[in-house]
């Protein structure tokens, strides 16, 4: 326990480099993202590309988020208005699903710590970019206890269907480049982060869940690569095979690759 303690400060320290880009919305990130950028974190992750409207778009955003942390600053290159407010909540999503998870688990203490992390590091450094959220709820499920991360859940979903014109398929694309860019530091030489690997779980959870919230649409649109994307992302998320990091787990390149082959399943939307 004592260990995870001290991981979560340590966590402190990263999201006060985060918020540096979080806090710019379009501008912060998206101006330190670009391909060869210059700027803080975000410029050293060699980031991925700004992800198109469906309406405009050639091919599928770039996988990226090279440089763990930074890459999760990078997938906010270029969005803004609800698409962006959309970003965040699933972003935020994805630690209290992955807290979800860990408590079921039995892990109570350690599923309030990950929905710490979530407010502090998504939340915090960008607390005017959630729309109508009520963060008072999700602050709550701190606890641990099922009920209160049910709650938090419920609220987070709220405030994402008040929302409108929101491409699922671009959010779903922008969390996998979290997911890859937050597992990259998961193996290390000489040993495995278990915090990134919970972190980059929960925002693997959260593009399944973007990706499941727009089925109807997505669906009307192109039956069969829903379908392709649903069971790619099945595969995806199961590369993450238990709530807390294994010995040995999944290699990166497994990682970049099942995320790659959402991203072909995607590819009709973009």
């Amino acid at each position: 326990m004592s260990g995870i303690k001290l991981k979560y400060w340590r966590a402190v320290g990263v999201a006060a480099a985060l918020s540096v880009a979080a806090c710019g919305g379009e501008g912060g990130e998206g101006g330190a993202a670009g391909e060869g950028g210059e700027g803080g974190e975000a410029g050293e992750a060699g980031a991925s590309a700004p992800a198109p409207s469906a309406a405009t778009a050639t091919a599928p955003p770039a996988a990226g988020g090279e440089a763990g942390e930074a890459g999760a600053a990078s997938a906010y290159a270029g969005v803004s208005g609800d698409q962006l407010t959309a970003l965040r909540l699933q972003h935020l999503k994805g630690f209290v699903l992955a807290a979800d998870r860990v408590a079921a688990a039995g892990q109570t203490a350690e599923a309030g710590i990950l929905v710490e992390q979530g407010v502090l590091e998504v939340y915090d450094a960008a607390a005017d970019q959630f729309g109508s959220l009520n963060v008072a709820i999700v602050r709550a499920a701190a606890d641990g206890s099922p009920a209160s991360i049910d709650a938090a859940e419920a609220e987070i979903d709220r405030a994402a269907a008040a929302l409108a014109g929101v491409d699922n398929a671009q959010t779903v694309a922008r969390l996998l480049d979290i997911s890859t860019g937050l597992y990259q530091h998961v193996v290390q030489a000489d040993f495995v982060d278990a915090i990134e690997y919970q972190h980059s779980m929960g925002a693997a959870l959260a593009a399944q869940s973007a990706l499941q919230a727009g089925q109807a649409e997505l669906s009307a649109t192109d039956a069969d690569a829903y379908r392709a994307a649903a069971q790619e992302m099945t595969r995806y998320v199961g590369l993450w095979p238990q709530v807390s990091a294994p010995e040995t787990p999944t290699a990166y390149r497994d990682v970049l690759a099942g995320s790659s082959r959402v991203r072909l399943a995607l590819y009709p939307y973009f």
